[in-house]
């Protein structure tokens, strides 16, 4: 299975669940750009809390942490978006930046490279006050360029309306909930998705 991570904003959990992901599959993990990398990398993250998972290299490392389109111009990097292809890896779990509609480039956007490679997407929502508009404007956005919608997964604490709500409205599947972990390691985190997700329901 090949398959797309992306999110409905910034910091919603997409590299957590990433790594739960592909630790679960035995996957190969791509980050196609990665924008900041003062703190370290996505990459890095996945690869300390899903050890099984093989780290592919990123297509463009970018050292100011913003939008990737405006850290290309800083760093004074064209980003070549045909050549921004995926990996024959399979099984892969491909992480997007940000939100669906982050510039890639000045006339590209994220969810407008996730039509072009035509794979599946899991949109990862917060649970958090602003999610449920957060959540359908990705998914209408998604769904208005013909990218396939797996399902929502939420990570944090529960918040049961929040999330029924979404999924009616938007008539989404909800694969489940990766909660909010005291301790972030490599088996708390596998434990946690094996508990609260199936990897039959992506299929």
């Amino acid at each position: 299975m090949r398959v797309v991570v992306a999110g409905t904003d910034t910091d919603v959990g997409k590299t957590i669940f990433s790594a739960a992901l592909a630790g679960a599959m035995g996957a190969a993990y791509w980050k196609p750009i990665q924008a900041g990398l003062e703190e370290g990398s996505d990459s890095e993250t996945v690869a300390a809390l899903a050890p099984k998972a093989t780290i592919l290299p990123e297509a463009y490392r970018l050292t100011t942490p913003c939008s990737p389109h405006r850290a290309a111009e800083i760093d004074g990097v064209e980003i070549q978006t045909d050549e921004l292809v995926p990996p024959p890896a399979d099984p892969l779990v491909i992480e997007g930046a940000g939100g669906v509609l982050v510039p890639v480039t000045r006339r590209l956007g994220f969810a407008d490279l996730f039509a072009r490679w035509q794979l599946p997407v899991i949109l990862v929502a917060r649970t958090s006050l602003g999610t449920i508009n957060h959540s359908l404007l990705s998914l209408e956005a998604l769904r208005s360029r013909s990218v396939q919608v797996l399902g929502i997964a939420f990570c944090g604490e529960p918040q049961e309306d929040s999330e029924a709500t979404i999924c009616a409205i938007a008539r989404v599947k909800r694969l489940g909930r990766l909660p909010t972990l005291a301790q972030l390691g490599p088996e708390s985190l596998a434990r946690a998705f094996a508990e609260n997700f199936r990897l039959e329901d992506l299929r």
